[in-house]
């Protein structure tokens, strides 16, 4: 007679519902045991702590443990799980055929069942190496015998599972080899690392899992860079529209005034033209009154000498030897020479003006697409040449060569070495420096409307009233300012200013790229001029719109030399002894200019004219 259970026992449900794991929600697959009791899948567990290296918890109670735990199979719990699994396998036949059938549906046939070679597969076992349908399958469930056989769904293939050397089913994964093996080749992998072959699917998930979640964060961000890249694009291609918008409407200002210019200059000549022919026609009309009144006299004369009667002749001649006549006078008309060669002068120096700025920028442009130069030799050839030499200083080709580096980045002297030809300089007297001497000038088209030149552009000062300088993109607008005509690219130059009254002023040197409005264009206020600036008896030097305060020094001429190459200015006190004011050092990119700026009306600033002396190496 059959015995019922009693009512005591638990139900399949409930019995199935404790032997899920917490984490993936289905029954025990390998379960281990965590030191606080709790039970969970071995994947599900290494999968959960993966990313951690300290503080393990247990993701059922939180009890959390410093080193990872040593975890161990629960045999019994497994073999329970496997018996549960066993149980009501009848009543989901039809669902594992369905299943089978649906898993091999399409193109490909569901796998047959190898013990009767018709009905389709519904389970493979991996011990028995073969796979069976329903009613085949039935020892499997019912048998002790075939308690331990790894049951899976129905696999194709299955020698492709096997190991070719030992005919046996892969269990295990070598992780040096990265290859299956099955139990025998344990023996010839036994110096390496080897897990089962669940384990290791385990960790390969986690692994791939890991790197799909990165691929996915980097396709996040591929998408993000493409975003940023195409609204660099348009804000790119906008803000070259609005600059070739500005560029046109500047040419088309440029155009405007060398027409203007032109018209004014045809018109001074048509002027002096008109003025000329009209004193020509004046003379010319003069000339036939006269010739006319000499061709009358002589009708006169000729009818006298027809006339018979002797009185009446005589009384005629009388009359017409009184009447006198003078030679023609032609009076000396010529056009106003020197108005006329001013006026094509003037469209010479413009013309010239044009020239400069379109080569200079022309240069400027071939000096920026230039390669880095690979060799030290460079910036020691692009010294300076002293008059009357055929090469550079021998002693500042020595210090240059030896302040460039024999690697790393080109024309870039070491810190120590630049400060020892700093140093080399400011024990020079005067007389040595003069032979770096620069001819200075002051380039009108940059000087401010309110900064008066004078003494052939060498002497600047501020007016009180604005002087209404033709409009050039060179000039300051808004700060009293005036650049040197020359620039210097290369070498080694010195030059003198003098602070001839007042003190309210500024000394320096600029990239011609300068701002020429704003308060951005004020020297020292950005990072492309450098400049030491005077209020009554406070001195600062000024770069990139930092200020520093220096000590006063009391001095009315400024000696200023610009070592290219080395990468330094200096701003020095003429006298006896130069005395250092300050020194700016950094690497020149681009044409340097002299540059002076002016406060207040009273100051004067003056460029000394100095001569290079002949000096015996």
């Amino acid at each position: 007679m059959a015995e019922t259970a009693p009512s005591s026992l638990l139900s399949f449900g409930e019995l199935e519902e404790d032997l899920t794991c917490a984490i993936c929600l289905c029954l025990f697959s390998n379960p281990v045991t965590v030191p606080c009791g709790h039970n969970f899948c071995r994947s599900c567990l290494d999968l959960s702590w993966a990313e951690l290296s300290s503080n393990f918890s247990c993701p059922q109670c939180r009890a959390t443990f410093a080193t990872l735990p040593q975890l161990q199979k629960n045999t019994v719990l497994c073999r329970v799980v496997e018996q549960l699994r066993g149980y009501g396998v009848e009543e989901d036949e039809e669902k594992e055929e369905a299943a089978a059938a649906g898993m091999w549906g399409g193109e490909e046939a569901a796998p047959i069942c190898d013990s009767c070679q018709q009905a389709p597969a519904v389970q493979t076992c991996l011990t028995c190496t073969a796979s069976f349908c329903s009613e085949h399958l039935q020892p499997h469930r019912d048998s002790p015998a075939f308690r331990d056989h790894q049951l899976c769904p129905p696999l194709r293939d299955l020698q492709q599972r096997k190991c070719p050397q030992h005919n046996k089913i892969f269990e295990f994964f070598c992780s040096q080899h990265s290859s299956c093996i099955c139990s025998l080749c344990l023996l010839g992998h036994k110096l390496c690392h080897t897990i089962p072959l669940e384990q290791a699917r385990a960790n390969v998930n986690s692994v791939l899992k890991n790197k799909l979640a990165e691929l996915n964060k980097q396709i996040e961000r591929a998408a993000q860079a493409m975003t940023t890249v195409k609204t660099n694009q348009s804000q790119a291609a906008e803000t070259a529209s609005r600059k070739k918008d500005l560029i046109r409407n500047e040419f088309s200002e440029i155009k405007a005034l060398i027409e203007e210019r032109e018209k004014q200059a045809l018109k001074v000549v048509a002027d002096e033209e008109k003025r000329v022919n009209n004193k020509f026609d004046f003379t010319y009309g003069v000339l036939g009154s006269k010739k006319n009144e000499i061709q009358s006299l002589q009708d006169q004369i000729e009818m006298a000498l027809t006339e018979a009667d002797d009185v009446l002749f005589l009384k005629r001649a009388a009359a017409l030897q009184r009447t006198s006549t003078k030679d023609v006078f032609v009076p000396v008309i010529e056009m106003d020479q020197n108005m006329i060669q001013s006026t094509f002068q003037s469209a010479v120096n413009l013309k010239d003006t044009v020239k400069t700025s379109v080569t200079q920028w022309r240069e400027k442009l071939a000096e920026a697409r230039l390669p880095p130069v690979k060799n030290m030799t460079a910036p020691v050839a692009a010294l300076r040449k002293i008059p009357g030499k055929k090469g550079p200083a021998p002693k500042e080709q020595k210090k240059l060569a030896k302040a460039a580096p024999t690697t790393g980045m080109p024309n870039t002297p070491s810190a120590a070495a630049t400060k020892e030809l700093i140093d080399s300089f400011l024990k020079k007297s005067r007389r040595e420096l003069l032979q770096y001497a620069a001819d200075i000038t002051l380039d009108y088209n940059t000087a401010h409307n309110k900064v008066a030149l004078s003494e052939r552009y060498t002497r600047m000062s501020v007016s009180d009233t604005p002087l209404n300088y033709n409009h050039h993109p060179k000039r300051f607008t808004d700060c009293p300012q005036v650049l040197g005509f020359q620039c210097f690219k290369r070498g080694i130059h010195y030059w003198e200013v003098e602070l001839q009254q007042n003190s309210f002023c500024g000394i320096g040197i600029c990239y011609g790229s300068m701002e020429r409005h704003g308060p951005e264009s004020r020297l020292g206020r950005n990072s492309s001029s450098w400049c030491i600036e005077w209020f009554n008896s406070k001195i600062s030097s000024w770069h990139n719109d930092v200020e520093k305060c220096l000590p006063n020094v009391k001095t009315t001429k400024i000696g200023v030399l610009l070592h290219y190459e080395g990468g330094f200015v200096i701003f020095m006190a003429v006298g006896e002894k130069h005395n250092l004011i300050y020194k700016f050092i950094t690497q020149f990119t681009e044409a340097l200019y002299p540059a002076f700026w002016l406060f207040s009306s009273g100051t004067v600033l003056s460029l000394c004219q100095i001569q290079q002396p002949d000096l015996a190496f």
